[in-house]
């Protein structure tokens, strides 16, 4: 009756017909993966982080550079406001 056997999933191979790319027009990337070498390592976290930060380090784009820096300084104001951080304790009056 087939309880023990499992169905096989039917293979289908289509190739475009007029596809004349290097490689396959279905494979999903990002079109910033080239650019960045942090992407293209497979050694683990700490080595992805460690080349993110050199890119970063050595980029020659400062207005990148400005933009991450405005929203990190927003993102730790937000944060300060949320736990309603008092800033008198650095004025002595």
């Amino acid at each position: 009756m087939g309880v023990l056997k499992t169905r096989k999933n039917k293979k289908y191979s289509y190739s475009p017909r007029y596809y004349e790319g290097d490689s396959s027009p279905y494979k999903l990337e990002s079109k910033f993966d080239k650019y960045r070498k942090a992407t293209l390592e497979t050694k683990g976290l700490k080595a992805k982080f460690t080349t993110a930060w050199e890119d970063y380090k050595y980029n020659k784009d400062e207005r990148a550079r400005k933009t991450t820096l405005l929203i990190a300084a927003i993102l730790v104001f937000l944060f300060l406001y949320i736990i309603d951080f008092d800033l008198s304790i650095f004025f002595q009056s």
